[in-house]
């Protein structure tokens, strides 16, 4: 992975901050708001800074969690009124545009 700059994670953190509880975005989403080359960016830069963000709130392109964080994001989403039917966020009419 290219080296990341702290602007780079500084753009990314206030990107997911703007994100309102209610609403989902997508790793590609923010990767594309940041200038950043690939969505693992953005997944990288929140395993390493992002406990302190609303991290449920980016999701993949699918709309599906990762397996590993799958109960307690869609626990935290369903807390905020955003329900998964069959563990999938549906994206048309959920989704927050930057």
């Amino acid at each position: 992975m290219a080296a990341v700059t702290d602007e780079q994670v500084e753009r990314v953190r206030a990107l997911i901050i703007s994100v309102p509880a209610g609403r989902v975005t997508t790793y590609g989403d923010v990767a594309s708001a940041a200038g950043l080359s690939s969505p693992r960016i953005v997944g990288w830069i929140l395993r390493i800074d992002g406990t302190d963000l609303p991290w449920h709130r980016v999701l993949p392109a699918s709309g599906r969690p990762a397996d590993h964080l799958r109960t307690e994001q869609l626990e935290r989403l369903r807390t905020e009124g955003v329900l998964a039917v069959d563990g999938k966020v549906d994206l048309r009419t959920l989704r927050h545009r930057f």
